[in-house]
């Protein structure tokens, strides 16, 4: 799946904006309080409403008030609007699926005024909505496999959740006939944004099976034992790459103790013996957590990294680059903030946005839609365009 464009309104910060044309991976430039961690939150608050319901997760942000942008009246909406490509239906030509939201306030809760999944193929496609709620009850198309037959005729029938706040996709996203639902359902359901603590990597990790590395990364030492027990090959690429990533080291091991610990060694070319994860610095830890990330097996269909240059020496940011931008051609789709123009200095320029904050309400900006830094792109990096201030907006 890869989303194509997303639009917000009336959430936080963003008043309203559009961006367009999301690449595989895309980087988010912007000074501190424009709006970087709200834009991947958007994210982070649809799958709460997933997971609980639009109730929780407002008042989870502050309440209805806090969230909704300032000078709006209560009766005004909070909008989202996803587009994406669903290649599990076709392969050859995924249809572009739209996928709304709209979220209202009224006798001091919060309800979805608005809840609407739908497609069509090509230019000339018959648009059909596969979904159309509002305040808790609606349609759903039951026939979705003869959409392609010009002859046939939706099916439609009648659902009804049991609250105005919970999303229909909730439920019906369960249900393998309804397909385009329950794909949007698993892109919210698997959504992940890396929040790595250096402390809880180091850490040991009791024994059993952790298949994905979690969002704070204290389960590192089981996830890279999963990854040599069950995906050899896979595990076998990544320490091949270990001396170009991580220079010096050029073997990890995950041991399980007699007490049902697992630690992790890693092994200096310069020394006989492994030292433990404890003793390692915080670098080569953040950098071998993002290694192991990067080579989920399963990748995420949605994955959101923040300031990934934090603890990483600049010269190991080109290289971490690569590997954002090979996992996202193995499918799975990636988001990055970062304040580093070392980092940028390894985009290209379609892959490049920007926040820009204007009278307290932030736009997003696509870097190749100025004129002047595509064409100064062409002889000179973009960090260093970023660094001297030729990306208008995008600083200070």
């Amino acid at each position: 799946m890869k989303i194509e464009s997303i639009s917000i309104e009336n959430f936080k910060v963003f008043k309203k904006t559009t961006i367009k044309d999301i690449p595989k991976m895309a980087v988010f430039l912007g000074p501190n309080g424009s709006g970087k961690t709200t834009f991947f939150d958007v994210f982070g608050f649809l799958s709460d409403c997933l997971h609980n319901n639009v109730n929780i997760a407002i008042n989870r942000r502050g309440g209805f008030h806090e969230i909704i942008s300032r000078d709006c009246s209560i009766s005004e909406m909070i909008t989202f609007e996803i587009k994406f490509r669903n290649p599990v239906i076709d392969e050859d030509r995924p249809p572009l699926v739209t996928y709304s939201i709209q979220i209202g306030f009224t006798n001091g809760k919060s309800y979805i005024n608005k809840e609407v999944l739908k497609y069509r193929r090509g230019q000339n496609g018959k648009p059909w909505h596969f979904l159309d709620f509002s305040r808790g009850e609606g349609y759903a198309i039951s026939n979705e496999d003869e959409y392609d037959s010009k002859e046939s005729q939706d099916n439609r029938e009648f659902q009804k959740v049991a609250s105005s706040d919970i999303m229909a996709i909730k439920g019906l996203g369960q249900f393998e006939k309804y397909k385009v639902i329950s794909a949007f359902r698993n892109l919210l359901e698997r959504w992940y944004i890396s929040n790595f603590k250096i402390e809880y990597g180091k850490n040991l990790s009791e024994t059993g099976i952790s298949e994905h590395l979690s969002v704070t990364g204290h389960n590192l030492a089981q996830v890279t034992k999963y990854m040599y027990d069950y995906h050899r090959e896979t595990f076998n690429r990544l320490i091949e790459k270990l001396p170009r990533r991580i220079p010096g080291i050029n073997k990890v091991e995950a041991k399980e103790t007699e007490d049902g610990m697992i630690l992790l060694k890693f092994q200096d070319e310069s020394f006989k013996n492994p030292f433990l994860s404890k003793f390692v610095s915080d670098g080569t830890i953040k950098m071998f957590a993002y290694l192991i990330l990067l080579h989920d097996p399963s990748p995420h269909p949605l994955l959101c990294i923040e300031e990934p240059e934090n603890f990483l020496h600049p010269d190991l940011l080109l290289q971490l680059s690569e590997e954002i931008r090979e996992y996202s051609e193995r499918g799975g789709q990636v988001l990055v903030s970062t304040h580093s123009p070392d980092f940028v200095n390894g985009v290209k320029i379609d892959e490049l946005f920007f926040l820009v904050k204007n009278e307290g309400f932030t736009e997003i900006r696509a870097a190749a839609d100025d004129q002047l830094v595509k064409e100064l792109a062409k002889e000179n990096q973009l960090g260093w365009l970023w660094r001297n201030h030729y990306i208008k907006g995008a600083n200070i």
